[in-house]
């Protein structure tokens, strides 16, 4: 299955998803929820509807039980891929559609879509929930916002 949660997920949280994480009774949630590794705090992901139907598909080829991990050992069914492979897979996808590796990884795949959102609605505190982030500060730091970021919303913004 593609990585296309995207919400900003790091790669040693998405591999842990578990299929029970992601259904609801014979349907797929719009929303999941994580425990993030290293802050043991919840985050929620969004499930877009492509990657819904996708995983509506899986039982048809055998996919699992809701204890099953949605990316799976290739041998070992029962454990979670690991992150180093997630990270191979990441770099294949990025070469099959003619990117350079060593441009697109995993970290900025989870950085993407929150620098997307941002942009579009500068909306610094959504940004920091979406990511899991504890303190603000560190949400601007990811993000590389400055002053001058500040000053082009504060234009944008008439009262």
């Amino acid at each position: 299955m593609r990585s296309k949660f995207g919400q900003g997920e790091r790669g040693c949280d998405f591999v842990k998803i578990k299929i029970g994480d992601v259904v609801a009774g014979p349907d797929i949630r719009n929303r999941a929820t994580v425990i993030q590794q290293k802050t043991n705090r919840p985050v929620q992901f969004e499930l877009p509807a492509d990657v819904r139907a996708t995983l509506l598909a899986w039982p048809e080829r055998g996919g699992g039980s809701r204890g099953d991990y949605l990316s799976p050992k290739r041998i070992d069914h029962t454990g979670h891929m690991s992150t180093r492979q997630y990270a191979r897979l990441v770099d294949e996808w990025v070469s099959a559609i003619g990117l350079r590796n060593s441009e697109y990884g995993t970290h900025s795949l989870r950085r993407t879509k929150a620098a997307m959102i941002y942009r579009a609605a500068g909306n610094i505190r959504a940004i920091q929930i979406l990511l899991g982030h504890t303190k603000i500060e560190a949400t601007v730091r990811y993000l590389g916002v400055d002053v001058e970021d500040a000053l082009l919303l504060a234009e944008r913004t008439e009262i």
